[in-house]
């Protein structure tokens, strides 16, 4: 059954620990994470969740509990997830035109490691040669994803290693005799069509032969999750279908059996996440009816940035008639949440629920306009934990050093 917070209870939840206030949804996590797994219960693959999404201490102290590993994509998110308590074997840290330390560091902390850049593969293999392993983040020109935004996989896209370059990378693995121990792509993000990632194990079963000593295979993520009515999202049994297909139906050299990774990270805490915002003005006009809130895209930008879709639900009013209105923030930028978008009568004071805010919302959040970030709040076995407290003046003096 579907895990969701009522309306009621964000209401309540909005007065007890005031506003704005990021709501997570513990058992909604675990209830994507068991799709996951029971999907692919017959095959040899685990998930790395990544924690780019929301890396909360508490969220990845409760996804380490429920199993999955952690993909990071910085040093810090390693040292985050240490500290929240994944061994250095769960975790993997796929560079992106870092520094080298980066990648020393890394190797320092004994996690799993992927390099990007022909450039830092061979740094790799002149530093450890053979004396640590390591995998390539390979670029598979395969355009996929919501947007342009957020597709990574395409032809001129920064990320990995051009497929194309497999020569001089086979050269380098010669030279330092460097032990690659998986191949790794991800195309992008909103992937609906299953099928991009079957391409994506197509490109790689064309290089598998070279690198004997091969033992994972990473597909990276990118799952669609619904937004709103109508929405298709991945299927994940047919991606898990699909993917044992396409592994039965090629040989791996040697025999050997190759673990098959992804990388969710939406997918997870994406529909675990409620942003709740009050109204703090109403201004009718000619053209439309603005609600502004306590918010603006210094605390949830998806929407101005990737022209994202968040249902919004007017909890204060849930019976209300419906109207339409233009939802927008409190920031000294233009900031729109939502146009013309049908709401139940909306009136200065309501509690706005913003749905879908777990991933990318308050870890995409500023000061900007030198206002505070929000108080994040967890609700686990039907418990609201204070999570992270509300930004305060001081939080805006923090690190700056007066001079004058």
């Amino acid at each position: 059954m579907s895990q969701h917070l009522s309306n009621g209870y964000l209401a309540q939840l909005a007065t007890e620990f005031g506003t704005p206030l990021y709501v997570y949804h513990a058992e909604k996590i675990k209830e994507q994470y068991a799709k996951l797994t029971t999907a692919f219960r017959n095959s040899n693959t685990v998930f790395f969740y990544a924690c780019k999404a929301l890396t909360n201490i508490n969220i990845l102290k409760y996804i380490c509990s429920i199993g999955a590993n952690v993909d990071c994509s910085s040093i810090n998110e390693v040292k985050l997830a240490l500290h929240a308590g994944f061994p250095s074997s769960r975790i993997l840290y796929t560079s992106n035109g870092i520094a080298f330390s980066e990648i020393e560091e890394a190797v320092e902390l004994g996690v799993i490691i992927n390099v990007d850049s022909l450039s830092n593969l061979e740094k790799f293999g002149v530093k450890y040669g053979h004396s640590y392993p390591v995998g390539l983040r390979l670029r598979p020109n395969i355009m996929a994803g919501g947007n342009l935004k957020i597709s990574t996989g395409h032809d001129k896209s920064k990320f990995g290693i051009p497929v194309d370059q497999i020569d001089r990378i086979l050269e380098l693995v010669s030279k330092y005799n460097i032990r690659i121990s998986d191949l790794h792509i991800h195309t992008g993000s909103e992937i609906k069509d299953v099928e991009v990632f079957v391409k994506g194990i197509e490109v790689l079963f064309g290089l598998i032969p070279h690198f004997k000593h091969l033992e994972f295979i990473d597909l990276g993520g990118g799952f669609k999750v619904p937004y709103k009515d109508g929405d298709v999202s991945t299927d994940i049994d047919l991606l898990a279908e699909k993917v044992n297909e396409s592994f039965a139906e090629h040989a791996i050299p040697g025999g050997k059996p190759l673990q098959v990774w992804f990388e969710p990270g939406k997918f997870l805490v994406s529909e675990c996440g409620y942003l709740i915002t009050q109204v703090n003005v109403m201004k009718e006009t000619a053209s439309t009816t603005f609600v502004s809130v306590n918010s603006g895209f210094n605390h949830l930008i998806r929407p101005m940035f990737y022209d994202s879709y968040h249902h919004i639900v007017n909890i204060s009013n849930p019976e209300g008639a419906e109207k339409k209105y233009a939802v927008v923030g409190n920031i000294c930028e233009t900031d729109t949440f939502a146009w013309d978008r049908p709401l139940n009568e909306v009136r200065e004071g309501d509690f706005l629920a913003f749905y879908n805010a777990g991933a990318y919302g308050f870890e995409m959040s500023s000061n900007f306009n030198s206002r505070y970030k929000p108080a994040e709040v967890l609700v686990l076995d039907g418990k609201a934990h204070l999570i992270r407290k509300r930004d305060q003046f001081e939080d805006l003096l923090r690190n700056q050093i007066e001079v004058l």
